[in-house]
């Protein structure tokens, strides 16, 4: 999952500086058209692999199962559908509220 994140981070980054952009101001003009997307796209990417890294830093020191708020186990079920999430359920609800 990390490896993929920073491929696509990567890949948005290339985009970004438009690396072999065309010499023709037109279509320089509708490249750029979507640089607000790619960045918008590339802060949400870089967040995930914020809370990837921390994530596995949990795993290290062994904080993985615990949520961060209360400390409660966090079941099974959400880890896999959220696997670098730090919150159980309840805590989650509260902090997005």
């Amino acid at each position: 999952m990390k490896q993929v994140v920073t491929n696509r981070i990567n890949a948005i980054d290339r985009d970004i500086r438009h690396e072999g952009m065309t010499a023709d101001w037109s279509e320089q003009a509708s490249e750029r058209e979507n640089d607000e997307v790619l960045e918008s796209l590339g802060n949400s990417s870089e967040l995930e692999l914020l809370k990837i890294n921390y994530a596995l830093k949990r795993i290290d020191d062994g904080s993985y199962f615990q949520c961060d708020e209360c400390g409660a186990d966090i079941p099974p079920a959400r880890l896999e559908l959220l696997p670098f999430t730090a919150h159980c359920v309840d805590c989650a609800e509260k902090i997005e509220g």
